[in-house]
């Protein structure tokens, strides 16, 4: 049985209950999650052809130092990079290395900065160069999925609202959703309960009460669902090497609806498409 407490009041470990922050802890998350934004604003002027991901890693982290805040995926779980770079058919946890971005391809990078405790979590889809419309349009389906997941989220719905506001909007589209990865409450942690499938029906999950904190971050297919990790672990791609795209929001229920924390400063929360 799911229950809530006051986070003041929680251990700091996943218990499964899910905690019900206050107006510190949100301002807390505004912080961290506004230094991640500001970061991934950055990034969209590195990211381009002949750069690797170990140089845009190498940003990720310089930018967390410079500002007073550790990555929060360095040496987390044995992981050894500060961010995830998944590309084309990549459909999350990429890790960074020394190959080239290439025209054409897409980009997802994703940042976690702990910044007095608070963990600020989001990621973003970069097009290197000129891409293919296929790839611009599921950047723009995927981006869209979120906002409507994001839309779905206010106190007395139930989580699987967020799903279904995605997964019926994917499937329209002719894309798919993933199934295997989900968003993830977050604030002291940096995974924490609930978990927020991006599918399923608008009667299902948990309720939403003001104060949870939490992500949002679906992850929509061209092809096919399926995924498999690779040997590293880490890696997830496409079964079918489909493309696949993702963007990441975290937010906290407020009294009549949410409030996105990681809204991008500069307007670029999806960077090189129209407006």
């Amino acid at each position: 049985m799911v229950t809530y407490l006051d986070a003041e009041t929680a251990p700091m470990r996943n218990t499964g209950q899910i905690r019900l922050y206050g107006a510190d802890a949100f301002e807390g998350m505004r912080r961290a999650c506004q230094l991640t934004a500001r970061c991934l604003d950055e990034l969209a002027d590195i990211v381009q052809p002949g750069v690797t991901t170990n140089e845009i890693d190498r940003k990720v982290f310089e930018f967390g130092m410079d500002n007073g805040a550790l990555p929060a995926t360095l040496n987390y779980r044995g992981y050894t990079k500060s961010s995830c770079t998944s590309i084309n058919h990549v459909v999350c946890h990429g890790i960074p290395d020394d190959k080239p971005l290439r025209e054409g391809d897409v980009v997802n990078i994703d940042v976690t900065y702990v910044l007095d405790g608070w963990h600020g979590d989001s990621s973003r889809m970069y097009p290197v160069g000129q891409i293919k419309r296929a790839a611009e349009r599921l950047l723009e389906v995927t981006h869209e999925c979120l906002m409507r997941g994001i839309a779905a989220v206010k106190p007395g719905a139930r989580t699987g609202a967020i799903g279904a506001a995605i997964q019926s909007f994917a499937e329209r589209e002719r894309c798919s959703v993933v199934r295997d990865f989900c968003g993830h409450g977050v604030g002291r942690l940096f995974h924490d309960a609930p978990n927020i499938l991006h599918y399923g029906s608008a009667h299902e999950g948990i309720e939403m009460r003001e104060g949870m904190i939490f992500t949002i971050e679906p992850m929509i297919n061209l092809g096919r669902p399926h995924v498999k990790v690779l040997s590293d672990g880490w890696t997830a791609v496409t079964r079918d090497r489909s493309l696949s795209a993702q963007y990441e929001h975290t937010v906290g229920v407020t009294r009549d609806g949410c409030e996105i924390f990681t809204l991008s400063p500069k307007g670029l929360d999806r960077p090189g498409l129209p407006s």
